[in-house]
């Protein structure tokens, strides 16, 4: 077990974050701490860092290496990206950093970019992508191939030095500099825009700013599910937000439902150059990564070059586990059991490799409540697998995997508080599937492993589940039978259970 402390300077905001990390096993996020310093403010229209926003960084890096000092902490890596990257006067922060005992990279934009196609690397299924890092004073656009950065440019049109030079004045701003703003992108981004149309990959956005545009068009939809990571943020909820903020001034944009008040002065530029880039690049919506640069820095100090997990959706399942743990023989046999179960019952079922998955994800992560408590550890798990993350898997997947842990020992599950994100035919997907789940809990009841074996006999008005087993399984079979009324609703057969003794 070790410890990492990474600090991202920004140019909107500095963050500390520390992880506690098992070397290629397993990580969590123990503690992180936010500042507002606006170090990029100014930047468009001076090229240098202001007193105060020197003043304001040097404040939060003091306060974080005291943070790591006192946890006793591994002091953090520092690293600052576009507004200390194109400072004329960056030796203004970097010396008064320097006499602390620490130093600050300096990330150039390539470097930059490669940290961020790591993180969607780690966190998507994708192999190839637009991967775009809208930050405050820079904007990354990388090209991922076989999860690898092939290219990479920087780009000056991060949220707070777009909104500088063109939004400043007046207030709300006028159609004119709008459209100079959409001018600027175009000349810069001419052939990066022409490749993205010519190479129609999936465009993944990552950084505050979209963050925070898509945290408001979910506000506005009602959306069901908790976590950023993963979404689909459409090009019309995105242009129906930027008419209402292009209607409101800086202090106005604050109230709007979603938006971060600390970004309100910016968020208006980074909503226009990202709607422009779907425009002209032919693209119906984007993808939001809640992984970012830091993250990117994570795995390279958590796994070997080339720093790439080698299944994401397991290992992020295996993650989740590894954060809540619970007994692995008793978890072993579960997903065993299910398994098999769902093999049995595919002539009723009909589903495939992708929803044995999901089965194989809900068996591994069914008890992880029980961190919390016994009681109610269903809840509970529902709460972690919603709350957590679980990257490479998408909000409809990750809800139909909550309902199931939800549901994995009683209950009848419907999925009703995800609906407007599940698909027609996922209430039968859901119960037929936590049906699996739920006799494989039950068959392993006990927690001695006695029933080591499942085939099934199906019959137009019956199935009859036959139970390996080496002794008389008198509680899993007691347990079992209780789920007859569910199998029922799902299978549309009544269940009988027969026990063959080794």
């Amino acid at each position: 077990m070790r410890y990492v402390s990474l600090v991202d300077l920004g140019s909107n905001s500095a963050r500390l974050v520390v992880f506690e990390l098992d070397l290629g096993k397993g990580f969590r996020l123990l503690d992180e701490i936010r500042e507002v310093i606006q170090l990029g403010a100014g930047i468009a229209r001076n090229g240098a860092l202001s007193d105060e926003g020197v003043a304001r960084a040097l404040g939060a890096v003091r306060t974080f290496s005291d943070f790591a000092e006192a946890a006793s902490f591994p002091k953090p890596r520092i690293m600052a990206t576009s507004a200390v990257r194109s400072a004329s006067n960056r030796d203004a922060l970097l010396r008064p950093v320097r006499a602390m005992g620490l130093e600050i990279e300096v990330l150039s934009g390539e470097i930059e970019a490669a940290q961020g196609v790591l993180a969607v690397a780690n966190s998507f299924t994708l192999t190839d992508a637009w991967v775009i890092d809208l930050g405050g004073g820079s904007m990354q656009v990388s090209q991922m191939r076989r999860r690898a950065c092939v290219s990479g440019s920087a780009h000056p049109f991060g949220a707070i030095r777009a909104s500088e030079q063109f939004l400043s004045e007046p207030d709300p701003p006028r159609p004119q500099d709008i459209e100079a703003l959409r001018n600027a992108v175009d000349r810069d981004l001419g052939s990066v825009l022409a490749r993205m149309r010519s190479e129609p990959l999936p465009v993944i956005v990552m950084g505050g700013t979209v963050r925070n545009l898509a945290r408001a068009v979910q506000r506005e939809a009602a959306y069901p599910w908790p976590q950023m990571h993963g979404y689909c943020l459409d090009g019309r909820g995105l242009e129906r937000l930027i008419a209402q903020l292009c209607s409101l001034s800086v202090a106005e944009r604050a109230g709007v439902a979603g938006i971060n008040p600390y970004r309100a002065d910016s968020v208006l530029a980074g909503a226009l150059v990202l709607q422009h880039i779907l425009s002209e690049a032919d693209r119906p919506n984007l993808t939001v990564s809640a992984y970012g640069m830091r993250e990117g820095a994570l795995m390279q100090e958590f796994l070997p070059a080339p720093h790439l997990l080698e299944d994401v959706r397991a290992f992020h399942v295996r993650n989740l586990a590894w954060c809540y743990p619970q007994p692995a023989e008793h978890n072993r046999r579960v997903v065993d059991l299910s398994h098999q179960l769902f093999e049995a019952l595919s002539p009723l079922h009909g589903y495939g490799a992708p929803e044995a998955a999901l089965l194989a994800a809900a068996a591994t992560l069914h008890d992880i409540g029980k961190t919390i408590g016994y009681r109610g550890h269903a809840r509970h798990g529902e709460y972690l697998v919603a709350e957590g993350m679980l990257p490479g898997f998408d909000h409809r997947e990750q809800a139909l995997l909550a309902s199931m842990v939800r549901y994995h020992r009683a209950g009848r599950p419907s999925g009703a508080p995800y609906r407007s994100i599940l698909r027609k035919g996922d209430r039968r997907l859901l119960e037929q599937m936590t049906v699996c789940l739920r006799l494989a809990e039950h068959l392993d009841r006990s927690r001695t492993g006695r029933v080591t074996g499942v085939h099934a006999v199906i019959d137009n008005d019956e199935v009859t589940l036959e139970l390996q087993a080496d002794g008389e399984p008198w509680v899993e079979l007691w347990e079992t039978r209780k789920q007859a009324p569910l199998f029922q609703s799902a299978f549309k057969r009544r269940l009988r259970l027969v026990v063959e003794l080794a």
